[in-house]
């Protein structure tokens, strides 16, 4: 199964949601962008996305109010570490109140992992970023670089708001 992730304005990603209803899709916002998930074991309707590899899955990419979005960076060396670590902890992961989904993503091009979490709202998600299983999975991510990549950029994180689509 793979994910892809394709940004724009809240306008045209709608368009592409309301034209492929048969697609599993899930529109995203903040007060910058807008993002859009489609998550198929077939061809993507993107044109750039950018492409994962699904290595862990929970839940509906459909439920959840909001979004947080881990970026880490990590190196040929740690891949084999970090898939095994964040495999084991998304069971952990799962057992948090709030949590609709999570997503453990491989990138099929470049070292950023994704680890997409989609929560019933703000609240669950920082109720969680407070918790030592937050604090457990991501020490190893740093600030001044990714997982076992001291020289890469550091992981950050976006965050996003469901988007409404006007029918």
């Amino acid at each position: 199964m793979k994910l892809y992730i394709t940004y724009g304005t809240v306008d045209y990603l709608a368009k592409l949601v309301k034209k492929h209803t048969d697609k599993k899709l899930r529109l995203m916002a903040n007060d910058q962008t807008a993002v859009l998930f489609h998550e198929t074991d077939s061809k993507t309707i993107f044109n750039a996305p950018k492409k994962y590899e699904i290595l862990y899955f929970s839940g509906d990419l459909a439920n959840g109010a909001f979004a947080l979005v881990n970026n880490i960076p990590v190196s040929s060396e740690a891949r084999p570490l970090f898939e095994k670590t964040f495999h084991d902890e998304s069971q952990k992961i799962e057992k948090h109140s709030g949590l609709s989904a999570i997503r453990v993503l491989r990138p099929l091009k470049g070292d950023t992992y994704i680890i997409l979490t989609l929560w019933e709202s703000e609240q669950y998600s920082k109720a969680w970023q407070e918790s030592a299983s937050f604090e457990t999975i991501f020490k190893n991510t740093g600030s001044t670089g990714g997982f076992g990549h001291p020289l890469a950029n550091p992981a950050y994180v976006a965050k996003y708001y469901s988007a409404d689509i006007d029918e």
